[in-house]
């Protein structure tokens, strides 16, 4: 695929970079090994946080200023990386669903980035593009239905949204038959750094858990 952000994002997010990870992968119920290490990352950040101080890590306070730049409130349609992380510190246990997904919660939780994670066999058309949400726009978020993303960061592909940092969308999930992934850290705090040591974990966490190489990773501005 090819990776476009659009002269909206742009105007909105001038810092906005992008990691992403491409892969072969083999999607499994969630092994014992990697749900033993969210339960430990959920605990240090239990230690470590609180639901105020959450807020300030420089990858979900710039998520969420990107909300306000773009239209759209940061406290009604909370990015994941926040919602996770506020989940864990409410005293919730995270849902476990399946390899892939977990170990993206897995980076997003260690992190605090909002990740896409797609099966890429579902994508329409060879490109990507990041633009903001316009009014009225069809969306169906995953478990959330009909999604209100106007004002809101969104990847597109030739079919029309497939990602944003709340939610990505039903028709591009993973699934235990994604045998392709796509995963998307989210930099709106401008770190190149920051979102390339997040997408080198998820490749780490895929070579342990779901029978790949790595495969390869690229930065996108």
């Amino acid at each position: 695929m090819d990776y476009e952000i659009t002269e909206e994002l742009r105007r909105c997010c001038p810092d906005y970079v992008a990691a992403i990870v491409e892969a072969d992968v083999t999607n499994s119920a969630t092994p014992e090994a990697l749900w033993l290490e969210i339960e430990n990352e959920t605990n240090a950040l239990r230690r470590r946080l609180t639901p105020d101080t959450l807020k300030t890590l420089a990858p979900v306070a710039a998520t969420r200023d990107a909300y306000r730049r773009c239209g759209k409130d940061p406290s009604r349609y909370r990015p994941s990386g926040e919602q996770l992380a506020r989940r864990v510190l409410q005293g919730k246990a995270l849902y476990r669903i399946d390899t892939l997904v977990d170990l993206i919660n897995l980076a997003s939780l260690v992190s605090g980035y909002s990740i896409g994670g797609f099966d890429a066999s579902a994508f329409v058309g060879s490109t990507l593009r990041l633009g903001v949400g316009r009014e009225c726009e069809p969306y169906e978020g995953i478990g959330r239905g009909v999604l209100n993303i106007a004002g809101m960061p969104v990847w597109r592909d030739d079919a029309g949204g497939v990602g944003t940092p709340t939610s990505d969308n039903e028709r591009t999930k993973i699934t235990l038959r994604t045998l392709r992934l796509t995963a998307i850290v989210n930099g709106y705090d401008g770190s190149a750094d920051g979102v390339r040591a997040t997408a080198e974990r998820i490749q780490e966490l895929l070579r342990r858990y779901a029978r790949s190489d790595g495969g390869k990773l690229r930065l996108v501005r």
